[in-house]
């Protein structure tokens, strides 16, 4: 199955690149990688995914969102899952604690991007090997860090 969907990838990033079928064809699906969620990651990657889930404050993020609930808006609620979910609002991302449990805390993919094409042809390239604080500051940026104390650490018990 694995083979397949390799050259399936192949030939639709062929089609976006014009080499091999009509110019547009199946583009979208081709160039957009989507979530898959940490479990996934931990199959070629047991060592760092057990001390990521050991760890680090962000495999159980959404225990906070959880506690404080009751007590935020809609709005802010939403504000809360843009970081301390998983792909909130992207396609395979978190959609609700009943709906996609495995998204509900800010997993591998919130530092190293999307993981399906990373998955499908084991390719480094397909996947953000080594995040920087740049990609820390969308979440960790300086009003959130005066609110809440956070500063971004690099590998901070996430392997």
């Amino acid at each position: 199955m694995g083979w397949r969907r390799t050259a399936l990838a192949t030939v639709l990033g062929l089609a976006c690149l014009g080499l091999a079928l009509p110019q547009g064809a199946f583009c979208a699906e081709a160039e957009e990688a989507h979530y898959v969620g940490s479990k996934i990651c931990g199959g070629c990657h047991p060592t760092q995914y057990a001390s990521f889930m050991k760890y680090s404050k962000k495999a159980h993020s959404s225990k906070s969102v959880r506690l404080m609930a009751k007590g935020l808006t809609t709005e802010e609620l939403t504000g809360c899952y843009a970081c301390h979910t998983t792909g909130y609002g992207r396609p395979g991302g978190f959609t609700s604690f009943e709906g996609t449990p495995e998204m509900a805390n800010a997993g591998c993919e919130v530092c190293h991007g999307p993981g399906s094409t990373h998955t499908e042809t084991a390719d480094p390239a397909a996947i953000k090997g080594k995040p920087t604080i740049a990609d820390c500051e969308t979440c960790h940026n300086a009003s959130r860090v005066r609110a809440f104390g956070y500063k971004p650490l690099l590998q901070g018990g996430a392997h």
